[in-house]
Parts: structure tokens; C-alpha cells; sequence
């Protein structure tokens, strides 16, 4: 069987680990397949370096590398690099980045350099975490240069920062009036993101940001009527318990495209090709959908085994919705 997943970083990763986890104990599910495709729109240079937050998330917590704690960046990290570049007064400092993760952004500007696609370096990251031996593909959503920056009005005035900065530096506590894709309307969906979905005999969307990473995703030419043609069923899992996100700042992203912080405008923004959507079990009354059904379950992922149990229940319902 063939599973492909939108997904941004932190919760899409933990939640496809969980996958893999829940896969491994399905003798009838032996020779699935997964395959990833990962926001870029997070993507930055700094200090001369290409940096791909939400990939190599993906890659990291796949690959049993992930500093557990963050949900980001490696295990068993070191910072020397960083204060050293401090101690030069470069900038910027409210991006940490670890020693071993230096190590990444290093070889992929190097061979992004060289001339090889974002794919293709992305496709040899994941080979040195060992992910195709458990038979995931991690692909970019495109491998044109796409970054999302923020419109914003602050003592400077209105203004476009990237999304990081509103994001990390400023805890998106700035509110967003919208968000540019820069480099979009020049992109194409990296190779075999369309045949992809197009191929999968199911489709999963994580709780990632709706708005910043899977809203991303979607905005590369193809993959939403890609999602609307599929023959697949496309079960998401919504990333708003109680009017909350379960992580990260999702609900002021919502607030600045006009969408309510709830289970059921999220998935408005899915409602296109949208067949299943597993929601909290407390707000499982509130989620009526005109063509999704609509399933409460606990929703945290307190921990890799909480994470099996809810892409395993994501699981079960896009395969009950394709038998059905």
C-alpha cells in the first residue's frame, strides 16, 4: 500500500513517526510505503547557509535523530559554532543553530551549490538517516526557492519580515496581516510530489499549520487539483483542540486569513477534497462537514506511543472510507 502525507515540521513529523511505529505492528500493512512531502515555505539562508526547517524536522525525527525535548534540531547537540559566530557579532542570534545541525545546512549549500535540486539533496539526507530502509520518502514541495514572509505593522511601520522571524523572534506576538509566498507563482511541484498523491491508495494530512505548512503546500501549482482528483480518500487530523492549537501559533495564522480557531475552520480550509477528519472527542458535536466524516479521538501526542495510537485511528478511517 502506498500512504502519502502533507506535512509541515514538528507535529506532522511526530505524527509520522508514529505512523512508521504503527505500521511495524500491522503484519497486513508489511510492504507500505510512505511518502512525505514537506513544506519549504519555512526555508532561510543564514549566515551564508541554506536552512530547511520543516525537511530536515522530517528527516531528523524519521530517522530517530530528533532532540526529543524541542522537537526540533539534534539530539545531543552543542551550540560552540553559534557562540562563536556571536562573538563576530553575526547576525542573526534568534535563530539557534546546533553544531550537528550546522553539519546539514553545510553539505546541502554545498551541493545546492554544485547544482543539484532540493530534492535530490533531500533525497541523500534522507538515505544518511537510513529512511529508505524503512521505506519512507521525504520529497520537497518544490525545488524553487519559495519563502513565506508576513505583512506586519509595528513601530516601524507596515512591513514584510520572513516568517521566521515573525515566528521565533517575534512569537508571532506582532499580529499577521497576511502571508506572501515569495517565489510561488515561479514554482513546480518538485518531482513526483503530483504522482504522488496522484498514485497513493491513501492520503494523510498531520496536525500541521494549516495556514504555513500544509496552506503552503497547497498553494504549488497541481497539488490541490491533484488532492481533488485523487481516488484516494484524504483523512486529516486537526491541529485545534478547544478552540487551541495543540502547538506553535497556529491560531494567529488563522486570525489573519479570517478563519476561526476551530476544528471545523480548519478543515474549511480542506473541505474541497477532504474525506475523513479526526477531531477531539469534546469537539467532536461541534464538526459538522458537508462531504467528511467526522471522528473524535484524544488528540495529544503525549508521547511516541499516543502518536501510534492516533495515526493508527487516521489510518483505520481512510481505510474503512476506501473499502467503503
Amino acid at each position: 500500500m502506498r500512504i502519502t502525507a502533507l506535512a509541515g515540521g514538528v507535529g506532522g513529523a511526530r505524527f509520522l513517526r508514529g505512523l512508521r511505529d504503527h505500521l511495524d505492528t500491522r503484519d497486513d500493512l508489511a510492504d507500505t510505503s510512505l511518502t512525505v512531502i514537506g513544506n519549504t515555505g519555512d526555508d532561510i539562508t543564514l549566515f551564508g547557509l541554506r536552512v530547511c526547517p520543516d525537511l530536515d524536522t522530517l528527516v531528523y525525527t524519521l530517522g530517530d535523530g530528533v532532540h526529543e525535548g524541542q522537537g526540533w534540531g539534534r539530539a545531543d547537540e552543542s551550540h560552540r559554532v553559534q557562540g562563536e559566530l556571536a562573538a563576530y557579532g553575526a547576525q542573526p542570534q534568534w535563530f539557534a543553530l546546533g553544531d550537528l545541525d550546522f553539519g546539514t545546512h553545510i553539505i546541502r549549500s554545498q551541493w545546492l551549490g554544485l547544482g543539484l535540486k532540493l530534492s535530490d539533496v533531500t533525497e541523500r539526507l534522507a538515505q544518511r538517516w537510513g529512511l529508505p530502509d524503512r521505506g519512507v520518502t521525504v520529497l520537497p514541495m518544490t525545488d524553487d526557492p519559495v519563502e513565506t514572509h508576513v505583512v506586519i505593522e509595528d513601530a516601524e511601520g507596515q512591513r514584510a519580515v520572513h516568517f521566521q522571524e515573525w515566528w521565533v523572534r517575534m512569537q508571532a506576538a506582532v499580529p499577521a496581516q497576511r502571508f506572501i509566498a515569495v517565489g510561488m507563482d515561479q514554482a513546480t511541484a518538485a518531482p513526483g510530489v503530483l504522482d504522488a498523491i496522484r498514485q497513493a491508495d491513501v492520503i494523510l494530512l498531520p496536525p500541521s499549520n494549516p495556514v504555513v505548512s500544509i496552506g503552503i503546500i497547497l498553494g504549488v501549482p497541481g497539488v490541490r487539483d491533484a488532492l481533488r482528483g485523487s481516488h484516494a480518500p484524504v483523512v486529516g487530523v486537526s491541529p485545534i483542540i478547544g478552540g487551541m492549537p495543540v502547538r506553535g501559533h497556529a491560531d494567529a495564522c488563522l486570525d489573519a486569513i479570517g478563519v476561526e480557531s476551530t476544528a471545523a475552520g480548519v478543515a474549511s480550509l480542506y473541505e474541497d477534497f477532504l474525506d475523513g477528519w479526526l477531531v477531539s472527542e469534546d469537539d467532536e458535536r461541534g464538526v459538522r462537514l458537508s462531504r467528511a466524516q467526522v471522528r473524535g479521538r484524544p488528540l495529544l501526542m503525549s508521547d511516541r506511543g499516543a502518536a501510534a495510537d492516533l495515526a493508527g485511528a487516521a489510518l483505520d478511517l481512510a481505510l474503512e472510507l476506501r473499502n467503503s
